[in-house]
């Protein structure tokens, strides 16, 4: 009865919190629950101060718009062991002042997604080039305030960057996309899209020196021609996706050999689209002896 009665006493808390409670059940609460969860007592506050110490992944797309900025820096005060880093919709609140201590004292970055952080200048870049060499994927997508020097300094020290997403950066024009492509030569992913600079310059030294290259965006890279293409074509056989929608110097007779090897393309050939087109015209689809 006694061993029963100890039993019935015993409460969550009094569980590991290192070895049972952290990484078994709170490493799997989303992480406005565990905002929510240190203000049930004075216990779980402390519990949920060591998991965020301990947390290597933190993801604030989800909760970025309605997270007070003094709640971003009391989370990450005490962590130096983060890894993955996503600061997607936290455009509203986020500036250089709350994320270069963050950055400072995690040097094991390999994620980091700094998308749509329109308050950040080019010191939060600088600072994970310098800080952060292990890194592997970079989300830079809409950050209009990297420049080419900055972008060269994230080359010179993240040689091993595996992907990056430079989507609308329109500062950036092709010789620091040739710099980088010369010294992040591991690049898998990479996305150059709606940036009115880049040319067959940029396209040719990525193929050129990013053999592994997987997946290109161009989207709206209206200077991009045919020749850069075929370059692609001929240096990157790993290649899998290529986005060249509204790319208009870009057509068919580049694209034909790349879909020949079931590269996916965001551009339907001539002939299907304009089957489309007419079948909206008509209202039907018509036949035709594609054998003729």
């Amino acid at each position: 009865m006694d061993e029963e009665g100890r039993w019935q006493t015993c409460h969550l808390l009094d569980l590991p919190w290192e070895d049972v409670l952290v990484p078994h059940i709170l490493s799997y609460l989303p992480l406005q629950h565990i905002v929510s969860l240190q203000r049930v007592s004075k216990q779980f506050h402390s519990l949920v101060q060591v998991y965020l110490a301990n947390c290597r992944t933190f993801n604030f797309s989800t909760i970025g718009p309605c997270i007070p900025k003094e709640a971003f820096c009391a989370m990450l005060k005490d962590n130096k062991v983060l890894q993955n880093l996503s600061l997607q919709n936290c455009s509203d609140w986020v500036t250089d002042k709350e994320l270069l201590p963050v950055i400072g004292q995690n040097q094991h970055l390999h994620r980091v997604d700094m998308s749509g952080c329109a308050s950040l200048t080019r010191h939060s870049l600088v600072a994970v080039s310098l800080s952060c060499t292990h890194l592997q994927n970079l989300g830079l997508a809409h950050c209009d305030w990297v420049d080419c020097l900055s972008l060269r300094s994230l080359a010179d020290h993240c040689g091993g960057l595996r992907s990056i997403d430079l989507t609308a950066c329109r500062q950036l024009k092709d010789d620091a996309i040739c710099y980088l492509a010369k010294k992040c030569s591991e690049l898998k992913s990479l996305s150059l899209a709606v940036n009115a600079n880049i040319t067959d310059e940029s396209v040719e030294e990525v193929a050129k020196n990013c053999r592994g290259l997987e997946q290109l965006d161009l989207t709206g890279c209206l200077r991009v021609r045919n020749q850069s293409i075929r370059t692609l074509a001929e240096y990157c056989p790993k290649l899998q996706s290529l986005r060249v929608n509204h790319c208009h110097n870009v057509t068919e007779s580049s694209l034909d050999p790349l879909r020949k090897r079931n590269v996916v393309i965001d551009v339907e050939p001539p002939l299907p689209r304009a089957l489309v087109l007419l079948q909206d015209m008509l209202g039907f689809a018509p036949f035709i002896n594609l054998q003729i």
